[in-house]
């Protein structure tokens, strides 16, 4: 008789990390600075997911090796040097890693950090890359090359 299998881990290791980022998601949701910000929940629960896939070791910050991945994996692969700066323009230079309210200041804030930039393009790729289902739509001779 097979042992009964366990769960892979990542979602128990990824548990605590989620209720953490959810209580922050909660300080900028009540937050004046950020009243006017429309769909700032949603916003906010796509900022904890896509920050979570790029913490490579669960322990709630952004590091050279995961903004690395994550440059890599949007197809903008940066050298050492340009990956410091990304990260020390979004910390103001105080940490070597990005913190999830450093990562979400970025992105609700009006400064045009190049982090922010990259993860709304990365954005913007997904939605163009949404496949029609059906049938192709009938041509004439007018749409022919």
């Amino acid at each position: 008789m097979a042992a009964p299998r366990r769960p892979s881990g990542g979602g128990l290791r990824r548990a605590p990390q989620d209720g953490r980022l959810e209580e922050i998601n909660k300080e900028f949701l009540c937050d004046p600075k950020f009243s006017n910000e429309k769909d700032l929940e949603e916003k906010l629960a796509v900022f904890k997911e896509k920050y979570m896939e790029f913490d490579l070791n669960n322990q709630g910050e952004i590091d050279l090796m995961s903004v690395k991945r994550m440059m890599e994996k949007l197809g903008a692969p940066k050298t050492h040097l340009e990956l410091k700066r990304m990260i020390s323009e979004v910390t103001g230079g105080v940490s070597d890693t990005i913190s999830y309210q450093d990562f979400v200041n970025v992105m609700l804030g009006k400064r045009s950090a190049v982090l922010k930039l990259v993860m709304m393009f990365e954005g913007k790729a997904n939605e163009s890359n949404t496949k029609r289902s059906g049938p192709p739509p009938e041509r004439d001779i007018a749409s022919l090359p």
